[in-house]
């Protein structure tokens, strides 16, 4: 990927900084949020100390019924609740209850993010407790009716809305924001949301989902992150005519106008939260997220989830998947359909990583691994029309118009969907890979759920039985032939949190390929021998907390090892000291 990237860049790599730039630092905690402060006693600061009614309308601070007696008293609420005092515990227990009770998943979704805005270390208690049964509701795929319909549902601003009116104007929008010690921000355009396509400004919802996964997954503090919105306008007309419709009711701006936009954007994130801010990437259609992968990757801290974090949980699924039929990349071949960010970024990383593994040169790796567009079979003779993050994937091969016929004539061991196109596995795909593969490995990985490649239903039936299977988002455990197939989910949550995790306890100021193998080969080892009797390629969601320490300690130790890190000195147990920096959600002790 990077040597892609490099190509873009001239030649530069993200390795190649100003020494200048790697000096110490890091963000204090300035509420108390990790586990290391936990036990302390911390004073509720606004910009006073919050009391009276003000505490209770302050999410950060409120505690609802679970304020205790000498609280009500030293913080002026008392009369202000009912007499009764529950614990946190408790307070779980009900809303869990209540939340069961709506049918609808997107009345879930606004129940939560009404008490994200009511009390906040209770929202991620509950998420982080229930992340298993909560996390289609806050992502995939509730999330994305959630940004179809975001006109309708607006009822709190959740983070920043940069559009082309604020233009010359960044810096001081970034200002605004109440909080000045920033780590993370998860930055749309919204043009390509989900497999939804250009949703404008009610791309938000994605951003705002992202970061309550970085804080209930990964650990960072809810005070460190923010959600950005980059309105350029949309091309959606659907939503030009909407008179609900939240963001600016124009065409989407291109060219210089956009570039110069997002480059306004960047420079002011850097000049007002420093060298160690990460920016993700998240949902831009593919023009543009290469151009500012490559763009801003040698200046900045960037991620693109979309490519890079989608190739990392990927490649730690494969190498599970592998030790199940006791199998190597390199003994494999691979076959996308889908040559987009995800698609090429997926294959890239396997590239890397089978090359890491064999000492072949990438060029040599590369020709085991071949990508379906919307044109057929991505093939020599086609170089020149194709855009440049594809050229690497044209081989010497005759011209195949359909995944079919190119499935047929490949004769691949691993069939990986990323096309955002739903129901393209058909059921005479599917049986081609399973009449040459005793065990046909079937990734589905589009997003939301009607755009997936096939059901879990479906693979298993049409393979009658012997498909390894894993989707983008979630599928209930199928049974065929009296057998139970619980699928597996090839979810970017369980890379990004503890990635940038990673990054924040190392104090890194650039992200390398080599750090995104290590998040996938520590993933990969989070599989235990019960995973893989069971025929699952990735953990149980509900260990995350323990698998994001892992990935994060396997990314700083990497980072350190480039030298790209600056939190010195190095703490010498890393896996303990990411835990350390984890915030938690159980509410604090009022003075």
């Amino acid at each position: 990927m990077e040597s892609t990237l490099k190509d873009m860049r001239d030649g530069a790599s993200v390795l190649d900084m100003d020494p200048k730039h790697t000096v110490g630092g890091g963000v204090g905690d300035v509420y108390g949020e990790d586990r290391a402060t936990e036990d302390q006693l911390v004073t509720p600061w606004t910009v006073s100390v919050a009391s009276g009614y003000s505490l209770l309308r302050d999410p950060r601070h409120n505690k609802g019924l679970a304020f205790t007696e000498k609280e009500r008293d030293s913080h002026y609420i008392r009369g202000l609740l009912p007499p009764v005092v529950v614990t946190q515990q408790f307070q779980e227990k009900k809303l869990m209850n209540n939340l069961r009770q709506y049918q609808v998943p997107l009345q879930r979704y606004m129940a939560l993010m009404d008490l994200q805005e009511r009390n906040e270390r209770l929202f991620y208690r509950l998420l982080i407790d229930n992340v298993e049964e909560l996390l289609p509701v806050v992502y995939t795929p509730t999330v994305g009716e959630a940004c179809q319909k975001y006109g309708c549902i607006f009822r709190h601003p959740q983070g920043l809305y940069i559009s082309l009116k604020e233009k010359g104007k960044i810096l001081e929008v970034l200002k605004n924001w109440p909080e000045r010690s920033i780590q993370v921000i998860v930055v749309t355009d919204g043009e390509r949301i989900l497999g939804l396509g250009d949703l404008g400004c009610q791309g938000m919802g994605i951003p705002v989902g992202k970061l309550a996964l970085y804080t209930a997954l990964g650990g960072l503090r809810p005070s460190a992150c923010l959600p950005v919105t980059i309105d350029v306008g949309t091309n959606n007309e659907q939503l030009l005519k909407d008179e609900f419709y939240i963001g600016l009711r124009q065409r989407r701006a291109t060219g210089k106008e956009y570039a110069d936009l997002l480059h306004e954007f960047m420079t002011a994130v850097k000049q007002n939260y420093g060298e160690k801010v990460i920016i993700q990437f998240e949902d831009f259609a593919n023009h543009n997220a290469f151009e500012l992968l490559a763009r801003y990757g040698t200046t900045h801290l960037v991620f693109n989830d979309d490519i890079q974090g989608t190739a990392a949980v990927v490649l730690a699924g494969l190498v599970a998947a592998l030790k199940l039929i006791c199998s190597t990349l390199a003994e494999n071949t691979f076959l996308f359909l889908g040559a987009g960010e995800a698609g090429t970024g997926i294959a890239e990383l396997i590239a890397l990583e089978m090359s890491k593994q064999t000492k072949a040169p990438l060029e040599e790796t590369r020709k085991k691994i071949w990508l379906v567009d919307s044109k057929g079979l991505i093939v020599n003779s086609r170089k020149d029309s194709l855009q440049n993050f594809k050229k690497p994937w044209a081989h010497e091969h005759e011209p195949v118009k359909d995944l079919l016929n190119a499935v047929k004539v490949i004769k691949p061991t691993v069939l990986i969907g990323s096309s955002g196109v739903g129901k393209t596995f058909t059921k005479e795909v599917i049986q081609a890979m399973a009449s040459f593969n005793e065990k046909p490995l079937i990734l589905a990985l589009s997003n939301p759920t009607s755009q997936s490649e096939c059901t879990a239903e479906e693979a298993y039936t049409w393979s009658q039985g012997r498909a390894i299977f894993a989707s983008g988002s979630p599928f209930d455990p199928v049974e065929y032939n009296g057998k139970v197939f619980v699928p597996g989910q090839s979810n970017n949550a369980y890379i990004f949190p503890g990635f940038g995790l990673g990054l924040v306890i190392s104090g890194a100021i650039r992200v390398h390929d080599e750090m995104l193998l290590a998040a996938s080969e520590a993933l990969a080892g989070q599989v235990t021998k019960e995973n893989f009797d069971n025929g699952l390629i990735y953990p149980p969601f509900s260990n995350i907390r323990k698998i994001s320490a892992h990935i994060a300690a396997n990314v700083a130790t990497k980072a350190y090892e480039l030298g790209v890190a600056t939190h010195l000195p190095r703490p010498q147990n890393l896996l303990k000291y990411a835990e350390s920096c984890m915030y938690t959600p159980n509410y604090r002790i009022y003075r």
